[in-house]
């Protein structure tokens, strides 16, 4: 008996339904191609002047289209500073509550009672 007619038999007998036997050489492989050379990225066929001015795979539309990048002053200011660098809760531990502007006070008290869920959880799990 083969492979193949062990393999069908294993699942017929499990009732397992669409299981494929092994391949008997039908894929055509290439001699001495180890797979890194031929599988290079192709240029993309775009103008550089179309990539500057369109968003591309930010459609969400079936029939839509990929929306353009507008000038800076065209977007909310708080759109640049999504990803300026916010202080940790360590160091926000480390200065006076009282001098500190509204967001890193709402930012500290947040983080502050997170931390203490978590560590309130653990101590509940660890006396159960």
């Amino acid at each position: 008996m083969n492979i193949v007619g062990l393999s069908r038999r294993i699942a017929v007998s499990k009732g397992v339904i669409g299981v494929r036997g092994f391949a008997a050489g039908g894929a055509k492989s290439k001699k001495g191609s180890k797979g890194g050379a031929g599988d290079a990225p192709k240029a993309s066929a775009l103008s550089n002047e179309l990539k500057s001015t369109t968003v591309f795979g930010a459609n969400i539309i079936k029939d839509g289209a990929d929306p353009k990048i507008l000038p800076d002053t065209e977007y909310p200011d708080w759109l640049w500073h999504l990803l300026d660098k916010r202080p940790p809760l360590s160091e926000l531990r480390r200065k006076n509550i009282d001098s500190l502007p509204f967001e890193d006070l709402k930012r500290f008290v947040k983080l502050d009672n997170r931390g203490f869920r978590i560590k309130e959880n653990n101590a509940m799990k660890a006396k159960n």
